[in-house]
This record gives structure tokens, sequence and C-alpha cells, in this order.
């Protein structure tokens, strides 16, 4: 049974007076030139401080290493993996988490985020904070276990419920719009390089091509 149904590209996003979720006009040239942004030069090698000193690492050895978060706690972070491994197998263990929190403790004006490109008001770390919050709530709300204990088809039911419209227990950002941005983190981290690329057999065709070293393979 499908459980998630895929966001049509052109459903009217749920505006709220607490954020402005319109399209910002030139929307489609800004998300070009963040596809050319990724492809040249971070969507894989993200610059993280380690023991005082800037590093370049990919989201996944960022994860690997252990590298300590800057906006999210603990908890928040084993919450947002256990969307992430639902929406996108595998999103996890390839670094969403620091992925996001690394974009996040950066300036938003430099963020390779999705949200950046839907028309919300910067910062962007409340919207995924309580977008966390909201998920925990309704994950109590509806199985009384915190998102860290469901299963795998729970975690699916409970996307599904945020993707269709806010589920009980939900206080946060429009629920349809904080499953469109997280699914959007997800693939990114996943399929979002040459390397994503090739595990769906698909050739990869940025829209200007990385330089030598720009990509972990």
């Amino acid at each position: 049974m499908k459980l998630i149904e895929p966001i049509a590209a052109d459903a009217r996003v749920v505006q709220t007076d607490r954020f402005d979720t319109a399209p910002e006009a030139g929307c489609e040239d800004s998300r070009r030139e963040f596809l050319k942004r990724g492809a040249a030069a971070g969507a894989a090698l993200l610059t993280f401080v380690i023991a005082g000193r800037e590093q370049q690492l990919t989201a996944a050895q960022a994860r690997a290493a252990g590298v300590a978060y800057r906006t999210f706690s603990a908890p928040q972070v084993r919450s947002l993996e256990v969307l992430g491994e639902a929406l996108v197998p595998g999103s996890a263990s390839l670094g969403l988490a620091h992925f996001i929190d690394q974009q996040l403790s950066g300036p938003a004006a430099a963020s390779m985020l999705m949200i950046k490109y839907l028309g919300v008001t910067p910062p962007f770390t409340e919207f995924y904070t309580n977008g966390l919050a909201a998920a925990e709530s309704a994950a109590l709300k509806r199985f009384s276990q915190p998102l860290a204990a469901l299963t795998a088809r729970d975690a699916h039911a409970l996307l599904a419920a945020i993707a269709a419209g806010a589920p009980p227990g939900w206080q946060g950002p429009p629920a349809p719009l904080f499953f469109f941005v997280l699914r959007n983190d997800a693939v990114d981290v996943t399929y979002g390089t040459p390397a994503g690329f090739r595990t769906l057999g698909v050739p990869y065709m940025a829209h200007i091509a990385p330089p030598p070293r720009g990509w972990s393979e």
C-alpha cells in the first residue's frame, strides 16, 4: 500500500500569518542558481569546524566523524533522521542532519536548502526546530510513542498524515510545507551528487560542470 503520495509540482502552498510561503518572484531563476552552485561547490563538500580548524567534508563523513552539531540537539537529530530515513532510505547515514545543521549555521543568503527558494523569511532554524517538535507531538498523539521509537510503517503513516495536512497534535509550520522541504533535503543529500545519480543509473548532467576536486566520490 502506498502511504505517501508525491506532492504535485504545481500544488498551491498554504499561507499562514507566521510563514510567508508564497513563491518568490524569479523562483525558477533562483532554483537554477541553486542547482549550479550545488554542482560547483558544496552540495557534497561542506565546511565544518573541527578542533578549531575548518575542514572540507561530505555530510556523511561529518556524521561518521561525530562532528558536533551547531544548531540541533541530540533528540532533534534522532527525530530528523527517523523522518528522513522514512522519506528517502539511506539519507540518515549520508548525513542529512549534518547537512541541514551546517546550512542553518551559516548566513541564510548562502544557504542551499530548498526552503530558501519558497519565500520563507529567514532565519530558517525555527522552521525546522518547530517542525520537528510538531512531528514529535503528532507521533505521541497518534502512537503514544516518540518518533525515535516508531516502526518504519508507523513513521510512513505519520508522514502521510503530515503531507495531507496538520495531523492531531501538530503545532508548527504548515505541515505539508514541512514535509515538502524535508523530503527535498533528503533527496538532495542522497541523490544530489554524481555518485547519487549513478545509484539511479542516470547520467549526471549538471547545469555547469563541477570542478575536478569539487565532489567526493
